[in-house]
């Protein structure tokens, strides 16, 4: 296609922003709605193959159902009759993907990792619930907007074009390196084959080289059979530790023991979520102290309280068993309680003299060695004054 070329009598050509075995992607305008899009032109003999046709229908219906933040909107899609091209019609995302950003750059640091993987997988996370697989996860269908949003682009092309008969016979779509085991073995790919794909975009990002390099599909299978790849805080001591660890899971060679779903691996990224393996388990499993361990995850450690010695007691008192007030204490109580008492009867005893009417009142002294004494002998004094 050239500059100008109208694309289903609606969309201006403006420029070409890349191109693939499969397809080109082109800027275009929309005419109708007066809005910049990007359009994605199908590879030509794809359109006289019944099988491709039906599938595309298909998936690209389901992939314009899919309103998420995280990914790319599909608008329109269609034969473009004057080109015999099929088209897909989606956003514009104004930024650079996540290949452009490794050529570029090289790698990037780990939170930059974690922040674009976990926006990534929301958007992957929303899409298995909708029953749509990816199936063709990697850096370059990562864009990432001038805003810093992540999206994830070209769901369900992959699906359509692995059902054309001019694929060949036992061929694998996707690029090889980002295969999950299972599927690099011919099965099918589930959830967890998306999840493992973006687990190899985020050691890629981070390490700038993927966790398995090979040439060929046969050999990357060789490759995974013999065993896990260098952890990424191995090949960098700089990159922290629960950042590979979580990456590691999502790496697992069998799907059952990686994350059980994108949105639990998003979560694992951001660090809301427990990973395969928690702190104290790799604490004591690694040999280092709680303190460098918590360095090493970016953990901040609580300071444990040591607890304090008794306060010694003054000099002739003894220990309070049990929490008991001393016995100075349970004196002055008693006192109150019986001065309380004292009050109540003088009261009554006033109340007895003015019944009695008796004008003439005889004071005595009370005296007492200790409180119910004291109580005892007003008593007594009482019933002298009211006979």
């Amino acid at each position: 296609m050239t500059k100008d070329d109208l694309i289903a009598g609606r969309y201006r050509i403006e420029s070409r922003l890349g191109s693939g075995g499969m397809s080109t992607v082109h800027l275009a305008m929309d005419e109708r709605l007066e809005r910049r899009v990007a359009i994605k032109l199908l590879a030509e003999h794809l359109a006289d193959d019944p099988a491709f046709v039906s599938r595309f229908r298909h998936e690209a219906l389901a992939a314009a159902r899919l309103v998420h933040p995280n990914v790319v909107q599909v608008f329109d899609f269609g034969l473009d009759e004057q080109s015999h091209r099929h088209f897909i019609v989606m956003e514009h995302v104004s930024g650079a993907s996540c290949s452009e950003m490794l050529r570029d750059r090289g790698s990037l640091p780990a939170d930059e990792v974690a922040r674009i993987t976990a926006d990534a997988a929301e958007g992957l996370g929303y899409a298995h619930r909708h029953g749509v697989i990816h199936r063709d996860v990697k850096p370059g269908n990562l864009l990432v907007a001038d805003s810093g949003r992540v999206k994830l682009a070209d769901f369900g092309i992959a699906k359509a074009t692995e059902q054309s008969s001019v694929t060949q016979v036992g061929s694998v779509l996707g690029t090889a390196a980002y295969l999950a085991p299972e599927q690099a073995r011919g099965e099918d790919a589930d959830p967890r084959s998306d999840i493992y794909a973006l687990g190899v975009v985020a050691y890629q990002l981070a390490s700038g080289r993927p966790p398995y390099e090979a040439t060929s599909l046969s050999e990357l299978v060789l490759i995974q059979q013999q065993g896990s790849p260098p952890r990424l805080d191995e090949l960098n001591p700089a990159i922290p530790e629960a950042f590979a660890t979580v990456v590691e899971s999502a790496l697992a060679p069998n799907p059952d023991d990686r994350p059980q779903d994108a949105t639990t691996f998003a979560a694992m990224l951001r660090g809301q979520a427990p990973g395969p393996q928690t702190a104290a388990t790799r604490v004591l499993s690694s040999g280092r102290s709680p303190a460098a361990a918590a360095a090493a995850t970016g953990v901040t450690q609580v300071a444990r309280r040591e607890p304090q010695p008794p306060r010694p007691q003054p000099a002739g008192t003894a220990a309070r068993p049990n929490g008991r007030p001393p016995a100075r204490k349970r004196g002055m109580r008693r006192l109150a309680v019986a001065a309380l008492i004292l009050v109540v009867l003088v009261a009554g005893a006033a109340a007895a003299l003015w019944a009695t009417g008796s004008t003439s009142t005889s004071l005595h002294q009370v005296s007492g060695s200790d409180a119910q004494q004291a109580v005892q002998s007003m008593r007594d004094l009482i019933d002298a004054n009211t006979r």
